[in-house]
């Protein structure tokens, strides 16, 4: 088997050491080089051919986004920024997806001993879909990937199944959006070409709690929508998107005659807090034939399970098409579960959903 080259750009000759030791822990990673800073990454790319780059941001000569920028108009391929988890670092981070760069990942720290597994397992995972991706300037191409089903805590610690039918009285209807790997631009894509008076969206986009605000704002920027952070027990409102904390899991409940946003601090759902199989679950349970669900690129298999539970229940259900996902691994698992009445490219889902509004 051909092993993926990854080539490290680090001003850190730690970080350099630990990512190298974590990436030739895996039989089909092979770290080929390390840089410095881009300047000495330029010429390491054209002698060395990587099939992925690990970029750091805050560099000496030039910093990672000035780089990025100039690799995606002249040799653009995969890439993987690595990121602090604060408010500058947000910015600059979605900024870097904007300009193409795959995914990202936290910057490793030297005291994750407790919590190194589930970080490299998290990082090679990302690397292997970077690797898989075709990208040509400022177009993302589809990551072929297989999604299997994440090995991690059940669903129902959270919410538990039911098989009861519920008689779902109202008509309002509510959209649920769930997205991963490519979501923050496929998020922004989408909702620019929704009017105000859209219904409520609630979202699980997988963020980090330190890039909850930033990607609000950024979506907020795009939409005639109003954007927020959820609360609990906030009561949701026609025209409101609802985002989920990077630290919480959201779901939808009914109080009296009113949808209300409820936040849940339990574990880890598919690897993920926010989980969008926590979220799809809940208006499945809770809003039924008046939700519409919107499954958008993303790693892995979060949420397509109880996308199918939403589509029994009566929800109509949309989930992006490969050649117009980033990562059809989340969207590609909702469509082999049946989860799925219609897959449409990115730039056809707000027609859907506004045509699904009217029924």
């Amino acid at each position: 088997m051909e092993k993926i080259k990854v080539l490290i750009i680090d001003d850190s000759a730690l970080i350099r050491t630990m990512l190298t030791q974590i990436f030739n822990s895996s039989e089909d990673i092979e770290v080929v080089g390390t840089a410095a800073d881009p300047i000495i990454a330029r010429d390491k790319i054209k002698k060395l051919n990587p099939d992925v780059l690990t970029l750091d941001i805050e560099m000496p000569r030039m910093d990672g986004i000035t780089f990025l920028k100039n690799l995606m108009r002249l040799r653009p391929m995969p890439v993987i920024m690595i990121s602090t988890l604060t408010e500058k670092g947000a910015e600059a981070t979605l900024e870097s997806l904007r300009i193409g760069a795959i995914d990202f990942v936290e910057k490793p720290k030297a005291d994750v001993s407790n919590t190194l597994k589930s970080y490299s397992d998290d990082l090679i995972e990302k690397i292997r879909s970077a690797a898989s991706s075709n990208l040509k300037i400022g177009d993302h191409k589809p990551v072929k990937e297989i999604a299997n089903p994440l090995k991690s805590i059940n669903v129902d610690t959270i919410i538990s199944p039911t098989t009861k039918k519920i008689i779902f009285s109202k008509t309002e209807k509510i959209i649920a959006l769930g997205s991963s790997t490519g979501g923050t631009e496929a998020v922004k894509q989408l909702v620019k070409m929704l009017p105000k008076n859209t219904p409520a969206i609630l979202i699980s986009q997988h963020l980090p709690a330190a890039f909850s605000e930033s990607f609000a704002k950024h979506v907020d920027d795009v939409t005639e929508m109003n954007v927020k952070i959820a609360e609990n027990g906030e009561k949701i409102n026609k025209g409101t998107i609802y985002i989920s904390p990077g630290d919480k899991h959201l779901l939808i409940k009914k109080q009296g005659s009113k949808y209300i946003c409820q936040l849940n601090d339990g574990p880890l759902i598919n690897r993920h807090k926010p989980s969008v199989e926590v979220m799809f679950r809940s208006f499945a349970q809770v809003v039924g034939s008046n939700t519409i669900g919107v499954m958008l690129t993303g790693m892995g298999a979060d949420g397509a399970i109880a996308m199918k539970e939403m589509r029994d229940a009566g929800a109509m259900n949309i989930i992006q098409d490969e050649n117009s996902s980033v990562v059809w691994g989340m969207p590609g698992e909702a469509f082999r579960q049946g989860a799925a009445n219609y897959v449409k490219p990115l730039n056809k889902i707000a027609a859907q959903i506004l045509e699904l509004t009217q029924k």
